[in-house]
């Protein structure tokens, strides 16, 4: 998939950063804080496109993606209120753990977000499935080091991990993206869930743990909204 990117190069003190963004933003897609009940709900269009910055995300170190989803357009048929008792919109951080972002810094490196220039860049599904399906096979062995940290911070939930959690968090997106429009009632209005992420989250017996399912819903106006074929 070609995504278009806007590209930051902050710096704070002698360090510069590489931070991107989409260029459009993801208007039907919001994000509910986890640290109260992470709900991701979106378009067909939000989705996907979450999907391949996850995509790019796993093949990207030295690269932050940030997804601004905090203004979108107010869901409809009260699942705006819903948002909002589930502890409100965020934004979302994808970032590898190597780059050793603190989520402290976040708000500071945000205000320097200006000036951005535009990045177009394409993403490659049969490797990240190919990691997806490695990670999938290697997720249930002790061993595994290999996760996605989720920490909110500054009304924004950072994703801290390596290639290959975020690959298979791409994976989910995709069959949230393809499954949930084809399913009944999407074409009132009412959304389904559809799948999660918490299981490349690292692993916690705390029954208060981070979570995020995903949702799709399609938007109004309603009689424009066709089920994919095939």
């Amino acid at each position: 998939m070609q995504l278009k990117l806007r590209q930051f190069r902050p710096r704070i003190g002698p360090r510069e950063y590489r931070v991107v963004r989409p260029w459009h933003p993801l208007r039907h897609t919001a994000l509910a804080d986890p640290a109260g009940y992470g709900w991701l709900i979106g378009d067909h269009d939000g989705l996907s496109r979450l999907a391949a910055l996850f995509s790019f995300a796993a093949y990207s170190r030295h690269t932050i993606v940030h997804v601004p989803l905090r203004d979108g357009v107010s869901m409809d048929g009260g699942y705006e209120q819903y948002l909002e008792n589930c502890g409100g919109r965020v934004d979302l951080v994808l970032v590898h753990h190597s780059l050793g972002l603190r989520p402290t810094a976040w708000p500071d490196l945000r205000r320097r977000l200006v000036q951005g220039v535009p990045l177009t860049v394409r993403t490659d599904e049969r490797r990240t499935a190919r990691d997806a399906a490695a990670w999938n096979r290697q997720c249930e062995h002790a061993e595994t080091r290999e996760w996605l940290r989720p920490v909110s911070h500054a009304r924004t939930l950072f994703l801290t991990g390596s290639r290959a959690p975020f690959a298979a968090a791409c994976a989910a997106f995709e069959y949230a993206a393809g499954w949930g429009p084809r399913q009944a009632g999407v074409v009132h209005g009412d959304h389904v869930l559809t799948t999660s992420i918490t299981s490349q989250f690292l692993p916690d017996p705390d029954l208060r743990r981070p979570e995020v399912d995903i949702s799709f819903k399609a938007h109004p106006p309603y009689v424009d909204f066709r089920r994919p074929h095939g």
